[in-house]
């Protein structure tokens, strides 16, 4: 019986998402899970064995063709697949289908809407804009999800495009919270304090505990609930300021 001759170099792969950059005049390509792809490219996925299906270095992942030390050597100045991998990852082109890329896009999208309304506010009224207003505005600026880069990146670009078109700053808020021990103690303190950047001060006053708190802007409304459930209405929330973000401090 005859058999079907595969090159060395050949490795067959199936579903798969591909990833491509084009170093030196070639193209090199990697084989990645699918959904795995921009779920490490937002830091929700750190394992890199969850994202790269084989750590080979390919010039055309369809027809299994792995790429050549020397090829990899002279685009990349190393050999180490390992390392390649990890760069054509980072700054690679996600290769997928038209309704593929729709899905990724508005996933995406939903999530840089919701990072932009978590980290901003309206200057004027001292309040974060809803999360429909950020989509609607950045429609209207014709912002653009890049596949290419990460939820942090793409928002930090969304903000600067905003900024062009309503009144926003990216900012934190002091917020000043109030309640009884009897209301919750340690276990809604515990809560709150999860939800803030920083504990400025904490104090009790007889039976009642004080926190000043340092809390992104769309945090505000999950600890005025929590706050109100947890003790029925009798805890108070009052802002103090809202303090602005410098550049060079991260969003994350």
């Amino acid at each position: 019986m005859s058999k079907i001759f595969t090159p060395t170099n050949q490795i067959r792969l199936t579903n798969v998402a591909i990833v491509r950059l084009k170093k030196g005049g070639k193209r090199f390509e990697i084989a990645c899970y699918k959904n795995k792809v921009l779920s490490w490219r937002s830091n929700s996925e750190k394992d890199i064995d969850e994202v790269l299906q084989t750590y080979t270095v390919f010039t055309n992942v369809s027809k299994g063709q792995a790429a050549k030390k020397d090829e990899l050597q002279k685009a990349f100045n190393k050999t180490d697949e390992t390392e390649i991998c990890k760069e054509i990852l980072s700054k690679g082109e996600l290769q997928v289908s038209e309704k593929e890329r729709q899905s990724c896009l508005d996933t995406q999208l939903n999530s840089i809407v919701n990072s932009v309304a978590a980290l901003c506010v309206n200057p004027e009224t001292r309040r974060p804009y809803p999360a429909s207003i950020i989509e609607k505005s950045l429609k209207d600026a014709h912002f653009s999800v890049k596949m290419n880069r990460n939820t942090k990146q793409n928002t930090l670009e969304a903000i600067k495009i905003l900024k062009d078109h309503m009144p926003i700053e990216r900012s934190r808020m002091k917020l000043r919270v109030s309640f009884a021990g009897k209301e919750g103690g340690g276990k809604l303190k515990e809560s709150v304090v999860k939800l803030a950047n920083a504990v400025e001060h904490e104090e009790w006053d007889e039976a009642t505990l004080h926190l000043t708190l340092l809390i992104d802007p769309g945090q505000y409304r999950v600890i005025d609930e929590l706050v109100r459930n947890e003790t029925k209405g009798k805890g108070l929330l009052e802002l103090l300021e809202l303090k602005e973000v410098v550049e060079s401090e991260e969003l994350f």
